[in-house]
């Protein structure tokens, strides 16, 4: 079994968190900027309209870069825009293999390459 099964069956993502509701989010910035509905709403955060419509039917996340432009368009907090959507873990935690740069015999192949 690989990890994207045994994240499904134990609800370690966010997405599978009870608490999770995207919705909720989006309404709140309807609200809060004074929109009428998702296509404004898509206009302000500068998103295409289907961006939005994937987000409310749970098939896209919200990533750190539409949260943070959330935050730009409405002055909450980044803290404030995850409470909304239900993300209630105290840390966002980034894998340490991002971090890690690529094997040195690996660069330096690369860089004889282009030389």
């Amino acid at each position: 079994m690989d990890n994207t099964d045994n994240n499904k069956r134990t609800g370690t993502r966010l997405a599978d968190q009870v608490n999770y509701d995207p919705n909720n989010l989006l309404d709140a910035l309807i609200e809060k900027l004074n929109l009428k509905n998702d296509a404004a709403l898509s206009r302000a955060l500068e998103v295409a309209p289907p961006v939005i419509s994937k987000i409310r039917h749970r098939r896209l996340p919200v990533g750190a870069s539409l949260l943070i432009r959330m935050h730009e368009v409405s002055d909450l907090s980044i803290k404030e825009l995850r409470i909304l959507m239900g993300d209630r873990r105290d840390k966002f935690r980034i894998s340490d293999k991002q971090f890690k740069p690529k094997d040195a015999p690996q660069a330096a192949a690369g860089m004889e390459q282009h030389e």
